[in-house]
């Protein structure tokens, strides 16, 4: 069996980048602010602690974010996009318009069945 080396760059693209949460994170760090743990949760509010943390830590070994933990009482941690992540950028805004454009692609084809009168055989 042949592996097509186009096909396992994409798969890892996705594995990088692709998750239920990992697209959202990305996108509230792109916007240029570092962010704290629990400013991430308040953003994700349907997110767990733990898959919160499991997704930031996936992301900072990929390199595309970087967490910084100050040394003070509390600890404070930062979480902030690399620039490397920044390359994700046309990406995720590209994803963004498809979804914008598929959302109301999907409300014109329900929209069109609403409007066919039910046959009366």
């Amino acid at each position: 069996m042949q592996k097509n080396p186009d096909q396992c760059q994409f798969v890892v693209t996705m594995e990088s980048i692709v998750g239920k949460w990992k697209p959202s994170i990305i996108y509230h760090l792109l916007q240029g602010k570092p962010l704290r743990f629990n400013e991430l949760r308040r953003l994700l509010p349907n997110i767990t602690q733990r898959m919160l943390t499991l997704h930031l830590r996936q992301l900072e070994e990929e390199e595309i974010l970087s967490r910084v933990i100050y040394p003070q009482i509390p600890p404070k941690v930062e979480y902030s996009i690399t620039e490397y992540g920044m390359t994700l950028a046309p990406i995720m805004e590209a994803l963004h318009q498809w979804g914008v454009t598929h959302i109301e692609r999907k409300k014109l084809g329900e929209a069109k069945k609403e409007q066919i009168p039910a046959s009366d055989d």
